[in-house]
């Protein structure tokens, strides 16, 4: 159990390294792109497959996002991921930041495709 609690807590630091990594000019915007959709994906209440269906739902909690995470570290320039390493861990220290417009943005998103795929749906048996 230890070594699952390190796991969660290194992976948490990581999804911090890619968040700030994001935002430094030195990173390509591909990689930027990239890098949000992991990011947005890892924060976003929202999951490809259901939490709570078991086990499967929390496949992708174990797969997908260690998966982009390590996919967009390769991506990042070294010395970003070095620096961005030392802030990362200063804000683990003191909390992690609440960005309540971004929350809300991915709740939107999530809502449109939803609300898309309803009215597809919809129109598919009408």
């Amino acid at each position: 159990m230890k070594k699952i609690k390190i796991w969660a807590k290194k992976l948490k630091r990581q999804i911090f390294v890619l968040y700030l990594a994001y935002k430094d000019e030195r990173v390509p915007w591909y990689t930027k792109l990239f890098t949000v959709c992991v990011v947005a994906y890892a924060f976003s209440p929202i999951d490809l497959i259901p939490d709570f269906i078991p086990i499967i739902g929390y496949l992708d909690d174990v797969i997908i996002v260690p998966l982009g995470i390590m996919f967009a570290l390769k991506m990042i320039p070294n010395e970003v991921i070095l620096e961005c390493e030392v802030k990362a861990e200063e804000i683990m220290k003191n909390g992690k930041p609440k960005n309540w417009m971004v929350g809300s943005l991915i709740i939107l998103i999530w809502s449109i495709i939803t609300f898309w795929i309803i009215i597809k749906v919809y129109q598919l048996f009408n």
